[in-house]
């Protein structure tokens, strides 16, 4: 009779044992696919040259091309955009880099949704590209605020956020110290479309409606 309470004891435990362990390993390979489905990066500036946005989103045709054909910071951000297939969701204080308003109005002609916010202060400094986006039906929203609006950040069909000090400008490329830390993590990437989404129903003027 003890034998078989012991047999019969051993058993469970076993049993046990593989429940623990099956259920172990479940969790360690949805750890490991979670990881590699929130990818994490970060961009850093200055960039040695302007990466060339011919190269980078189809292809250079300029034999003495005087921009970068080598992957870089800026490059990446590019293939970003270009990427884009719903939603280009732009959040920055400073807007004033042709080549990057070259690739949201292209995304526009690709049937993505492009927002953009920006400070009030901003859209009519020298070189601004508020203006030339708004004409190609691009949606701008700005501040109504003495304080500015200092965000500067990107979310790319509600799944890749970039955030850091980096605005759109030409000295962010070449000459500040500017970060983007790139990410697909969810909870992240949430909070910033809920204050995207915030920001963008506090600007609304009489024109949007």
């Amino acid at each position: 009779m003890k034998m078989w309470q012991t047999l019969g004891i051993f058993t469970s435990v076993c049993a046990i044992s593989e429940i623990i362990f099956q259920i172990y390993r479940y969790r360690l390979k949805r750890s490991s696919v979670r990881k590699k489905k929130n990818k994490t990066e970060v961009l850093f500036f200055p960039d040695k040259k302007v990466a060339c946005i011919n190269y980078f989103t189809s292809e250079c045709e300029n034999e003495s091309c005087s921009f970068s054909h080598e992957e870089n910071s800026l490059s990446k951000l590019f293939q970003f955009i270009h990427n884009a297939v719903k939603s280009v969701d732009v959040c920055v204080f400073v807007f004033t880099c042709t080549d990057l308003a070259d690739l949201l109005i292209q995304a526009v002609g690709r049937g993505v949704s492009v927002r953009v916010i920006t400070d009030c202060e901003q859209v009519d400094i020298p070189g601004s590209q508020i203006w030339r986006l708004r004409s190609q039906g691009i949606a701008v929203r700005t501040d109504n605020s003495s304080f500015y609006m200092h965000h500067k950040f990107v979310i790319i069909d509600n799944t890749r956020l970039l955030n850091g000090s980096f605005n759109w400008t030409r000295q962010a490329v070449t000459g500040n110290q500017e970060n983007l830390l790139v990410t697909s993590d969810s909870q992240l990437v949430c909070l910033y479309k809920e204050r995207f989404a915030k920001l963008w129903r506090q600007y609304k003027t009489k024109k949007d409606q």
